[in-house]
């Protein structure tokens, strides 16, 4: 009888299909793998468990016999292990089995541009100076000298891969003679030293839209690390980021400042001029306005990003309380204690109520 339950090797219920086992098994193997965790045997005798339950699990033969019995008589017959392991694998080592030459894309990069708030609301066009490897033009990317052709390797014999036996699994890893590419350069294009790219400084220009965020990215296609063979090349990512400003907080579209106004301006209101995005404008102050509230300029904030219409400026009251003060300010303000005693607001009797009811005087 078998001393091993597969099912809950792989981490399946019984009745898991086809494509449940390969997505489990590609997940176990992936992480218990001999070349990602060298030198660990527990690993290694962990991969072999796993590979040894899939190989029953995914034959329909080997698991009905497993299923009735518990058992299986032959584990080395049917589909071969490494045919399971090229299936699941494919570039997983990197060029993969009969894929010499294989072309590889361009890596994609990443730029950073600062702007400022200003710059952010209205847009702008940008020049972007980017270092980065360009296909060569001598070879086309092929790293072969014009007129030459690269030298099937006789290790892998253009394969890219050699083979090695692991307990009943054979296993493939690039080969160690051309790296995997099948073939042996003997003649390396002389303008990029056999690379196949050539590293270049490259001026762009780069449309930031008007509303852009803080870490928003724009997407320019083809313009990132030059392709392997002749491949395609990658994308570069420009990511935005916006200065803090001195005036202005962004929340959204909307942009909110914080408004110092006296005594006698929230109390009488007032029209003061106050700053905005690109210059100034004037914003009324209503009589009664208390500190924390905030006024509003429609309208005034920042361009919406996809639709029309702009955000607000929201202007947050903040009462500034002076240190100081002169002998006609004191006196003034002593006429107003007196008077403001005579008078009190809600806020104020609700108060004086409250703590003659707590105290009872």
């Amino acid at each position: 009888m078998a001393s091993k339950d597969y099912y809950e090797i792989l981490g399946v219920p019984r009745d898991a299909d086809d494509a449940a086992l390969k997505k489990a098994y590609r997940t176990l193997a992936r992480q218990h793998h001999p070349d990602k965790n060298p030198g660990d045997a527990r690993a290694e005798e962990r991969f072999k468990e796993i590979s040894e339950a899939y190989a029953v699990l995914s034959d329909p033969d080997k698991r009905a016999q497993y299923d009735r019995f518990g058992t299986v008589s032959d584990l080395g017959s049917g589909a071969g292990f490494g045919t399971i392991f090229e299936d699941l694998f494919e570039g997983f080592f990197g060029s993969g089995g009969g894929r010499r030459g294989r072309v590889r894309r361009g890596d994609d990069l990443q730029y950073r541009l600062e702007i400022s708030l200003e710059e952010a609301a209205q847009g702008l066009e940008s020049k972007l100076q980017i270092p980065r490897h360009e296909t060569c033009e001598a070879c086309r990317g092929t790293g072969q000298e014009e007129g030459t052709r690269a030298e099937t390797c006789g290790t892998c014999r253009g394969q890219g891969q050699v083979r090695f036996s692991q307990g009943f699994l054979t296993v493939a890893r690039p080969c160690p003679t051309c790296g995997g590419a099948g073939a042996i350069n003997r003649d390396p294009c002389s303008a990029c030293r056999g690379e196949g790219r050539v590293a270049r400084q490259r001026l762009l220009t780069v449309t930031i839209p008007a509303g852009i965020a803080d870490g928003n990215q724009l997407r320019l296609s083809g313009e990132g690390e030059g392709g392997l063979q002749g491949a395609p090349p990658g994308d570069l990512y420009v990511v935005v980021q916006i200065r803090p400003h001195e005036m202005f907080e962004r929340h959204g579209d909307d942009i909110i400042c914080a408004l110092p106004l006296t005594y006698p301006q929230v109390c009488l209101g007032d029209e003061i001029e106050v700053p905005i995005l690109g210059g100034k404008a004037w914003l009324t102050v209503p009589p009664g306005t208390q500190p924390g509230q905030r006024l509003v300029l429609k309208g005034k904030g920042v361009p919406h990003l996809r639709g029309r219409g702009h955000g607000n400026a929201l202007y947050e009251v903040v009462l500034e309380v002076p240190k100081k003060l002169s002998d006609r300010e004191r006196d003034l303000l002593e006429d107003l204690r007196h008077a403001s005693t005579e008078s009190s607001g809600p806020l104020r009797s609700s108060f004086v109520d409250r703590m003659k009811k707590l105290f009872g005087s």
